[in-house]
């Protein structure tokens, strides 16, 4: 499955954008159990909880949608594509090339 996920954090109050090609819960596991370690944001705390995934045809499509939406730097916007599908179909249209 290719996908940009959202994963939301009680505790820091903050989400995190990434893209994926295979299992988003698997990658959830990933980033809760410290896979990432070290390297990566989402090893500073346990809590992360799926908030959003929007699937893609392909890799690379997930990776223009997590750069999009990553460039919007706005919990506010990440917050309204969860609430409204119309803003996911649109950026998905605006990131298919």
């Amino acid at each position: 499955m290719n996908a940009c996920y959202i994963l939301w954090s009680e505790s820091l109050d903050k989400f995190y954008v990434g893209a994926t090609h295979e299992s988003v819960n698997e990658r959830l596991v990933k980033h809760n159990s410290g896979h990432y370690s070290g390297k990566s944001f989402t090893s500073q705390v346990s809590d992360w909880e799926t908030f959003l995934i929007i699937e893609t045809e392909d890799y690379a499509h997930a990776l223009r949608l997590e750069r999009k939406i990553k460039s919007m730097k706005s919990s506010k916007y990440i917050r309204n594509l969860r609430k409204y599908e119309e803003l996911v179909d649109k950026i998905k249209i605006q990131t298919s090339t």
